[in-house]
């Protein structure tokens, strides 16, 4: 579109005049954190500033990769960090540090081999169809595709981890139950509580965490189950991420997870593996709908590669505009859109002195639109990844450093599986006053859904 029919930019979150004091952060924070942000994190490296205990924020490249790969040692992840999640998961891989990460991100490794993550694709374009056949069914009026990501991610990842297991009963799982934990969890437990802020210790209750506390300790009953129940029947013919988990072996020290660290890490997976891909597709959804010219490129390249079938992992070479799409998607509504550290040790990030103790914050969504490093970075723009001019470490969707995400490829195939399938035979258009509030939780989720008009999508002549 030219400069006087191009729409306005997408939703975006109205941030921080100038950084709150304690009781501004408390109330923002209660309302959505991303609001802690000041509006001068997108065109500054760093802000810094005190809210209780020292902090910072860091939008500069370089000091990121300092932060995330030289000295990661140096930044663990903060304590508020393991107050919301290590009720949840424990000692996974997602909290855990120094030793007891490293081996277990070795054992896991092989999991998410690339090898391993094609294997699994056929589950992701079972997925596709069925959330295909949903969205038919809804032709005509405006549908929840938040939902229906939510739904189909979760099968995906309830699959690829408890395969065998579709139901409750014998030899099988209650996903309905796992997946009311999670959400259950991620709505109140996740939430972040104003004694984080405060920095109160761990023995302090959270009441929204005693809430759920029950649910949560429902799905580690139903992990522990299933994992008992693989180690009786033996692994499935074609692997799944359970199989592959408990095959799984540190090949420095020989040891291999138990039954807890198993559940732990299988929970993570769960967790994270179907909320932000869900949140991804969603997210490009609305972005689609919301440029129209972006969506009827997609269609197209979508319908010549796939015909009338789902996508498979066979056709990822002959979707790139789609996987472009899911990029800028995740620069604009990064799932992770806010991460923090805790400083150990004495340094000096972008000129400025970093004291044991001081927080470390890395806003992913202030990093991604931040006007040093990107051009007009408001605008939904799938282009500017074509020739990846811009710095590794301005983009973080999914962290980067020895620490980076695990399941990156296997989250990048299932979005563009799934959303080239659902592009080829649905069009998708906005619903007037009824755009997507980006409110951060645990993750960067649209506040009432996104509601779009589904229609049929006209085939290529």
């Amino acid at each position: 579109m030219d400069a006087h029919t191009a729409p306005a930019n997408p939703v975006q979150v109205p941030l921080a005049t100038a950084p709150l004091g304690i009781l501004g952060s408390l109330c923002v924070a209660r309302r959505n954190l991303l609001e802690l942000i000041p509006q001068i994190a997108l065109h500054q490296p760093m802000v810094s500033g005190r809210t209780g205990n020292r902090w910072h924020m860091v939008m500069d490249p370089g000091a990121l990769r300092r932060v995330l790969k030289d000295r990661v040692e140096d930044y663990p992840k903060s304590d508020v960090t393991k107050l919301i999640l290590g009720p949840a998961i424990g000692e996974s891989l997602f909290v855990a540090e120094g030793a007891h990460w490293r081996w277990q991100r070795r054992a896991a490794a092989p999991a998410f081999s690339a090898r391993n993550v094609e294997a699994l694709a056929p589950v992701m374009t079972r997925a596709a169809e069925q959330a295909s056949a949903r969205i038919t069914a809804a032709h005509g009026r405006a549908a929840n595709l938040f939902d229906e990501m939510v739904t189909a991610t979760f099968e995906v990842i309830s699959d690829v981890t408890f395969s065998g297991g579709g139901s409750a009963g014998p030899g099988g799982i209650d996903r309905d139950a796992v997946h009311r934990a999670i959400n259950s969890y991620i709505a109140q437990t996740a939430r972040l509580s104003v004694l984080d802020i405060f920095g109160a210790p761990a023995w302090v209750p959270r009441p929204s965490r005693l809430r759920s506390g029950p649910a949560m300790r429902d799905m580690k009953r139903v992990a522990d189950g299933a994992i008992a129940r693989r180690r009786r029947d033996g692994a499935r013919p074609v692997p799944d991420l359970l199989d592959l988990l408990l095959a799984g072996v540190d090949p420095e020290t020989r040891r291999r997870m138990d039954t807890a660290e198993l559940r732990d890490n299988l929970l993570t997976f769960i967790v994270a593996g179907h909320e932000t891909t869900a949140l991804a597709l969603a997210w490009a959804l609305y972005l689609c709908a919301f440029d129209q010219g972006v969506q009827s490129r997609a269609r197209a390249e979508a319908q010549a590669a796939l015909g009338e079938r789902a996508a498979t992992a066979a056709d990822l070479p002959k979707l790139p505009l789609i996987r472009r799409i899911v990029e800028e998607t995740l620069r604009l509504y990064p799932p992770a859109a806010f991460l923090s550290r805790t400083a150990l040790a004495q340094d000096e990030l972008c000129g400025r002195e970093i004291r044991p103790g001081d927080t470390v914050m890395l806003p992913v969504y202030a990093l991604h639109r931040n006007h040093l490093l990107w051009k007009d970075p408001h605008r939904f723009d799938p282009s500017r990844f074509e020739d990846r001019g811009f710095d590794r470490y301005a983009f973080l969707p999914f962290g980067d450093g020895p620490r980076v995400c695990i399941g990156a490829s296997f989250a990048m195939q299932e979005a563009v599986i799934i959303l080239a399938t659902l592009l080829a035979r649905h069009r998708f258009a906005l619903v007037p006053h009824r755009a997507p509030k980006p409110v951060l939780i645990l993750t960067l989720r649209p506040e009432g859904g996104v509601w779009l008009m589904v229609e049929p999508a006209r085939n290529r002549p």
